[in-house]
């Protein structure tokens, strides 16, 4: 439901974000645009990271960001290491740390990795001692009923009974690549909180009142903290399903011969489905989606919910078949192996318009193809040569594509970067193996171009008419 918080008796000055990576670091520079008289502060002991966001080379890449930072850095929105003094000060402190997959003992491999948050939350009780109310919010997803705990651990760690802590749910649901966009213009902003207590109330309206000086009013929803928490997993894990969905159908598609861009298409036109989300790829990445499947996994078998989480397993089984099954086919197709040929792959980050790299499905074709014995040849705008070097020290990076294709038996789309599109395919094909080989695992180009040209096409979803079978 809407919340009713239009009344200036709402309002604050002072903001500090605990955590200045991606979360914090796309959303604070919007609050401060919006919101002139609110000082944002965003913390973080990371002092490269600090350094970072105070310099012209911000820490991460994102469209339209870095103007945004530059026009109100200084002014009221604010970068430091000092969290002691700025958590003190502050009247809404939002929490935007790491919650990634646990790796190790109970729960290792699903269940989130709380320790940070554990850290932050007992910080914040130890600086925030001023005897009045502050408001906490949850930015970074977490499992549901984190707020709870955090509000156990600050209540018995405070340092004056007249201390009061209120905690608010505020997931984030923004898109790398589009962010700034996300945030501008959201679908909605969901605040969850205790409505029933006053200091409640007064949280969830003040947090409603600093989003409603750009968002329409109708657009920021309340709830109780449990569901806030929960729809931001839910969110993720439906998004995830649909792709794949989609992915599933792509791979009866090329047995079949039918065209998984006219089913999309066909999908899409049903006002009950919708179009978006039903576009088929080599599979889908992110910091999101397959952490947040894992939590709510774990969360339905902590509930004693064996077939829902086996339901949620499946989405996660489906992305990773995908992947496989895209690396195979480039083997098959290749006349059964790959092993000492050139192959350029065109793409490393998750997704086009984002440097970040977190569960890409390129790193997956990476280990494929390098497990294959390939001649692999790599090429991404915005991922660090370094990064890629870390994980693949025995891949080429190069700096273009264009003049590395000598010799190339194949190109492979793993990144939709809208530069792959306009490239000169002619006098590519001229200076490739024969027959030339491109496996466009994002279906971004002109195939039946790329065949007009001389190309061996094999995209996602389509069977190619040079199709066999080893």
């Amino acid at each position: 439901m809407s919340s009713d918080s239009s009344s200036s008796n709402y309002a604050f000055s002072s903001i500090c974000c605990v955590g200045a990576g991606y979360v914090g670091g796309s959303t604070m520079p919007i609050i401060a645009k919006h919101c002139p008289k609110i000082t944002v502060s965003v913390v973080d002991l990371n002092k490269p990271r600090i350094d970072a966001w105070n310099s012209p080379n911000l820490p991460i890449y994102e469209p339209d960001l870095q103007p945004i930072v530059e026009a109100y850095r200084g002014k009221n929105l604010f970068f430091t290491t000092d969290c002691n003094t700025e958590i003190k000060r502050a009247d809404v402190i939002f929490i935007a740390v790491n919650t990634g997959t646990k790796e190790y003992g109970f729960g290792g491999g699903s269940a989130y990795d709380l320790g940070a948050w554990e850290a932050v939350s007992r910080s914040i009780a130890e600086n925030a001692t001023e005897e009045r109310l502050y408001i906490i919010v949850e930015k970074s997803t977490v499992p549901v009923r984190t707020a709870e705990k955090v509000k156990e651990i600050l209540d018995a760690c405070k340092k004056s009974p007249k201390t009061h802590f209120e905690v608010l749910s505020n997931p984030e649901f923004l898109a790398e690549g589009t962010a700034v966009l996300n945030l501008e213009k959201p679908d909605r902003v969901l605040v969850g909180g205790d409505v029933k207590s006053e200091n409640g109330k007064r949280a969830v309206s003040s947090v409603c009142w600093m989003y409603e000086q750009w968002v329409p009013k109708e657009r920021v929803l309340t709830s109780n903290i449990w569901s806030s928490e929960l729809s931001k997993l839910a969110a993720n894990a439906f998004l995830s399903q649909r792709i794949s969905s989609v992915n599933s159908l792509s791979a009866i598609c090329e047995a079949t011969g039918a065209d998984i861009e006219e089913v999309s298409r066909v999908i899409g036109t049903d006002a009950r489905v919708g179009s978006k989300f039903l576009k088929t790829s080599v599979g889908w990445g992110g910091s999101c989606f397959k952490k947040d499947l894992l939590g709510l996994i774990y969360l339905c078998d902590t509930c004693h919910l064996s077939e829902v989480a086996n339901y949620w397993r499946q989405v996660i089984a489906m992305n990773e078949y995908q992947k496989e099954r895209f690396g195979r086919r480039i083997v098959t197709q290749m006349y059964g192996t790959v092993n000492r040929k050139k192959i350029l792959l065109l793409g490393y980050a998750f997704k086009k318009d984002t440097g970040d790299t977190r569960e890409s499905a390129a790193i997956d074709l990476c280990r494929f193809l390098t497990a294959e014995k390939a001649n692999l040849h790599v090429y991404d705008p915005k991922v660090p040569a370094e990064e890629i070097k870390e994980s693949f020290p025995t891949v080429t990076i190069i700096n273009d594509p264009l003049q590395h294709v000598e010799g190339a038996h194949a190109l492979v789309v793993a990144t939709e970067w809208d530069e792959f599109k306009s490239y000169n395919y002619e006098e590519i094909f001229k200076k490739m193996v024969k027959p030339a080989f491109i496996f466009d695992g994002r279906n971004i180009l002109d195939h039946d171009k790329l065949e007009s040209i001389g190309f061996y096409v094999f995209a996602v979803g389509k069977r190619s008419k040079h199709e066999a079978n080893f």
